[in-house]
Order: C-alpha cells, then sequence, then structure tokens
C-alpha cells in the first residue's frame, strides 16, 4: 500500500476509534454553546433592549450589522491560522473562548452603564463577537469534519441543534417570564446575557474533550490575504460550488427582517417579558425539533432537498410576517420561523464540507462565511433603512424577493454535492476526503 494510502487509512482508524468520544463532545459543545449563544442571536432579547435604550431602528440594525461586519475578515484569518495545521483543537478553543468574553461584556455594560454609553459598548462587544465568531465558525465546522465522518455529520449536527433548542426553551422561558419580568440584578436584560456567558461557557467542555487525529492533507502556510486570493481560483474552479455561494449569500437576505420581527409586533400589540420569553421559547423548541429531523433527512438523501425545504419556509415565514396582528398570530409565526432556523444553516454548512477537496475545507467554510458575513452585516442596517423610510412591511416583503431568487438558483442550478462529480472524484464521501 502506498504511503498516503497507510496514512489516510490511520487517520480513518483514528476517527472510528474515538467517534463515540468525539460525537459526545459535539453534542455537549452545540447544547451548551448554542443555548447560549441563542439568547444573544434570537430576534427578542438584544432588539427589544436596544430600541428601549435608543428608540431607532437604526441603531438596531446598524448593531446586528457591526455584528456582521466583524464577520467579514475574521473567516479568512481563520483559514489562513489552521489550514496548514495538522491539529486545530488548541485553535478553536482560543476562539471560542474569546466569543464567550464578547457575551460577558454585554452583560457587564447593561449593569454598569446607561443610555448613550450602554449602546456605544454593546456596538463595541457585538462588533468583537463578531469578529471572533467568524474565526470560529471556521475552526470550529473544520474540526468537526476531521473528527465526524460524512455519513455521521447531519444526524450529529441535527442532535446538537435538537439538545440546544430544548435548553434554549427552558432557559428562554426562565430569562423572559422571570428575569425580565422581574428585573433581575437590577438589569433584567444583562442579568439575560450574563446568563448566556454561564450556559455558554460550559460548552467549552465539549471542545477540550475532542479527540483529534493527526491531519496530513493540508494546505500550504499563507498569510489572510494569500488566503484572500485563494477563494477566486476555488470559484472558478469549482462552478456548483460557486453556484452554491451565490444562493446560500441571497438566501441569507433573511437576516436583515430578524432584528425588525419584535420591533414590527410592538407596534400592533403589547409585548412584555413574559410575551419576548414565550414566543423566544416557541423558537427554540420548533427548532430544536425540527432540526434533529431535518439530520437525519440530510444524512439519507442528501443535504441540499433540505436546504430547499428549509429556504422556502423561511421566505414563507417572511411573507406572513406583515399579517401579524395578535400574540396569537406571533406565535405561530414564530414557530414557522423555527422550523427553518438552524435547518438552512445545518444544511448550508454541512454542503460546504462536502464540496471539493479535504485540504481546502477550511477556505471554502471561510469563503462561504465570508458571503454571508457581508450580507448579516449590511442586512440590518439597510433593513433600518428601509424600515425607516418606507415601512416594516416593505423591508419583509424585500426579503421575501432576495429569498425566492435564491431558491430559484438552488432547485435549478446547484447539484447535491454529495452525488455529484466533478470530473476527478466523488464528491464527499470519497477516499481523498479521508472521512469515509
Amino acid at each position: 500500500m502506498p504511503k498516503d494510502a497507510r496514512v489516510r487509512a490511520a487517520e480513518r482508524e483514528t476517527v472510528e476509534r474515538h467517534l463515540n468520544r468525539n460525537v459526545v463532545g459535539q453534542l455537549l459543545h452545540g447544547t451548551f454553546g448554542q443555548t447560549g449563544f441563542r439568547l444573544v442571536q434570537a430576534p427578542t432579547f438584544l432588539p427589544a433592549f436596544l430600541f428601549e435604550l435608543s428608540g431607532s431602528d437604526l441603531v438596531v440594525g446598524a448593531a446586528r450589522s457591526l455584528q456582521g461586519f466583524g464577520t467579514v475578515v475574521s473567516p479568512v484569518i481563520g483559514a489562513s491560522l489552521i489550514g496548514h495545521r495538522p491539529r486545530i483543537l488548541g485553535a478553536t478553543m482560543v476562539t471560542s473562548t474569546l466569543m464567550r468574553l464578547q457575551v460577558l461584556g454585554l452583560a457587564l455594560a447593561g449593569f454598569l452603564l446607561g443610555g448613550g454609553a450602554a449602546v456605544a459598548a454593546l456596538l463595541v462587544f457585538l462588533t468583537l463577537l463578531g469578529f471572533f465568531q467568524g474565526m470560529s465558525q471556521v475552526a470550529v465546522n473544520s474540526l468537526r469534519a476531521r473528527v465526524i465522518p460524512v455519513r455521521r455529520r447531519g444526524i450529529v449536527n441535527g442532535a446538537r441543534h435538537f439538545l440546544a433548542g430544548l435548553t434554549s426553551a427552558a432557559v428562554s422561558y426562565l430569562a423572559g417570564a422571570i428575569l425580565l419580568e422581574h428585573d433581575a440584578l437590577g438589569n433584567g436584560y444583562a442579568s439575560v446575557f450574563l446568563l448566556a456567558f454561564v450556559v455558554g461557557s460550559f460548552g467549552l467542555a465539549g471542545v477540550a474533550m475532542t479527540k483529534e487525529p493527526t491531519s496530513s492533507t493540508l494546505r500550504p502556510r499563507e498569510s489572510p490575504l494569500a488566503a484572500l486570493r485563494g477563494i477566486a481560483p476555488l470559484l472558478r474552479e469549482d462552478p456548483a460550488f460557486a453556484r452554491f455561494f451565490v444562493a446560500r449569500a441571497l438566501g441569507s437576505a433573511g437576516r436583515m427582517a430578524l432584528p425588525f420581527y419584535i420591533v414590527f409586533a410592538a407596534t400592533r400589540m403589547d409585548i412584555t417579558g413574559a410575551v419576548l420569553g414565550l414566543v423566544t421559547t416557541v423558537l427554540m423548541l420548533s427548532s430544536s425539533v425540527a432540526n434533529l429531523l431535518w439530520g437525519a433527512l440530510g444524512d439519507r438523501f442528501g443535504h441540499r432537498i433540505v436546504l430547499i425545504a428549509n429556504l422556502a419556509l423561511w421566505t414563507a415565514a417572511n411573507a406572513c410576517m406583515p399579517f401579524v396582528t395578535s400574540v396569537a398570530e406571533l406565535v405561530f409565526f414564530f414557530v414557522l420561523l423555527g422550523i427553518p432556523s438552524g435547518g438552512f444553516n445545518q444544511a448550508a454548512q454541512n454542503m460546504v464540507l462536502e464540496f471539493g477537496r479535504v485540504h481546502d475545507i477550511p477556505l471554502r467554510v471561510a469563503a462561504s462565511g465570508t458571503a454571508v458575513n457581508v450580507v448579516a452585516a449590511a442586512g440590518p442596517f439597510l433593513g433600518g433603512v428601509v424600515a425607516a423610510v418606507w415601512s416594516y412591511p416593505a423591508l419583509f416583503w424585500l426579503t421575501v424577493a432576495l429569498q425566492l431568487v435564491a431558491l430559484v438558483i438552488v432547485v435549478l442550478w446547484t447539484p447535491e454535492p454529495r452525488f455529484a462529480r466533478d470530473g476527478r472524484s466523488p464528491r464527499g464521501g470519497s477516499a481523498e476526503t479521508g472521512t469515509e
């Protein structure tokens, strides 16, 4: 057997030997890490807090935009830091820890500052959160690709989201019905973010217990600028990935409306802390149940069909939002939004891992993540402008139009990467990937 084949066989053997341990680590990391960050990312608590402090749609949109801008360049930096490394567990731990420290900063800003100073501090910490989030996404997804075989990624990722959704639902209800309603520790919103930091920090234990094989399939060491220059050739060499790249970015335009759902709802009904807790809980529960099914479906039939279904449901949810006039209808909307809320990202992340060659995974993750993050950066601010100049319904219909374009690209022109061929080797679970 040639030396390269023996090395790849040894890597596969290491992956299989430690698979159960690594699956447990992934579940722990997903359950606690996602629970913490979902409290911050939810389109409820943070937008409501920012609007309470500022009274401005533009500030609400700018906050999410700054977080998005933080993620624009950092994925490429992350790819340049780990693409050449035989082991990336240490880098994953560092970036994950730095993310969590920014959530602690949000809590401290709420407790210690007020008015304009609190808004300014929140904007700074959100920008830094986005920066380290972009790096962490590359590291976490690349690590998952190294330790979880392609045949198990869908169900493992689905189980991560399922468990995180259950815990997020319980924690979200606690946050809304108790922390906000009773203004815990003198500032209910800051208490929510402190809870997010504490719960999210437990997820680091899952990363720490990972047993990572020494990878032999690496990119040459390169600077962030060189990694950035490598994105264009990557897209030219793989037209299918390029079309997916565009479709994922356009589909993610749905994020431009996320901060404004609850602000719009407040113009039509009374939004109390209990209502915030209820709709966030509903969002988390519907997402958790759906994600387990999406993961199993993706493992069996490929993640393209999952991406299509989730994009269609997300578009339908945005089309329903202008007609919401009561708490009951708002709950229904968040159920409809929750079903695809994690499934879209889950399917997209798994498809990124299955396109092309294994040593390009960090760069593919960075390239796709950067495109999504550009949209995430500009989208909420543009959404705030549209809402301020025209109306909230105009914003929701614009989002629907962009997502419909994305849906057409995926349905008509994007193949399932696991089954498509580029003329050299099967995508996904080939010997080249070292995962099957």
